[in-house]
């Protein structure tokens, strides 16, 4: 079903902000970083999109003890040579991330789509992520959207028909398919009542969808432990707070029956395709016969 994403240069993008419920899109984007040993290939100058009033600088101690500040930026980024010498398909694999601009978005997007054109990448995946009535008990849900006819006829996926405020995705979305660079988006979905604190099982969701499209797997390390983690810390905050605990019992019994349905419905769907190719082969072999 992945196969589009398994040959040519594919991009990977994520911003923290609006499009980044509990952190859970940057998320893979910093693994995947880790992973292939990223090095830069572009950044952006942070003083012509970001207010520093909004999105403040941070100020860090470097290997010698000195201060050094660390301004709010987005990067592209790449396998290092050892990686891609290790794993030779990394050599397609890009990564773009930062924190949503504030300003002079259609300059930004320019810039943005200047480096993605002199990488020549040949298709984009979008990482976001929503709060949502979703049960944190529950496996995290990734919606997968695209607004190229190809990509969705060759992955059985819906258009997103959302209309309404948008984050810096959707405009880059846009001006992408303008050019002609197909896009897919993949959104998860976070429990609304715990977005205060960074989602593991949220970013690892996420992240094995990513794997299914690019047909490789990165060692999770950590991550699966710091996804149980994190349940059991809400958990135990429910168990002692009854109005939460009653709250979650009835999203967990909605989305049980959601599920319950989309399962009989796949099934349905599933028998009236067996079908189908029962006939087929009927008729084949009727025609044999004549």
């Amino acid at each position: 079903m992945a196969k589009r994403y398994e040959t040519g240069r594919t991009l990977l993008v994520a911003f923290q902000g609006w499009n980044d419920a509990a952190e859970a899109a940057t998320g893979v984007m910093k693994f995947l970083s880790d992973a292939i040993s990223g090095e830069v290939v572009s950044s952006i100058d942070p003083e012509d999109y970001y207010d520093f009033q909004f999105t403040r600088p941070n100020v860090a101690l470097d290997s010698e003890n000195n201060r050094t500040i660390e301004w709010p930026n987005t990067e592209l980024i790449r396998a290092s040579s050892d990686a891609i010498s290790e794993n030779p398909r990394l050599a397609g694999l890009y990564v773009l991330f930062g924190t949503e601009p504030a300003r002079r978005w259609q300059s930004f997007t320019a810039e943005m789509m200047e480096m993605i054109e002199d990488c020549e990448i040949d298709q984009v995946i979008f990482l976001g992520a929503m709060l949502s009535d979703a049960p944190h008990t529950r496996p995290i849900k990734v919606t997968m959207t695209s607004q190229n006819e190809a990509v969705r006829s060759e992955l059985n996926i819906e258009r997103s028909t959302y209309e309404g405020p948008i984050g810096i995705l959707a405009v880059l979305g846009i001006a992408l398919e303008a050019a002609g660079i197909p896009t897919l988006s993949l959104w998860g979905s976070v429990p609304h009542y715990v977005h205060n604190q960074a989602s593991p099982k949220a970013t690892l969701s996420m992240l094995i969808e990513v794997e299914n499209l690019l047909g490789m797997q990165f060692d999770h390390g950590t991550l699966a432990d710091e996804a149980f983690t994190w349940e059991r810390g809400i958990d135990e905050v429910a168990e002692g707070d009854e109005d939460m605990a009653a709250y979650i019992q009835q999203l967990e019994k909605t989305r049980d029956l959601e599920d319950e349905a989309e399962g009989s419905a796949e099934t349905l769907a599933h028998e009236f395709e067996r079908f189908l190719a029962a006939d087929s082969a009927k008729n084949d072999d009727e025609e044999g016969l004549i």
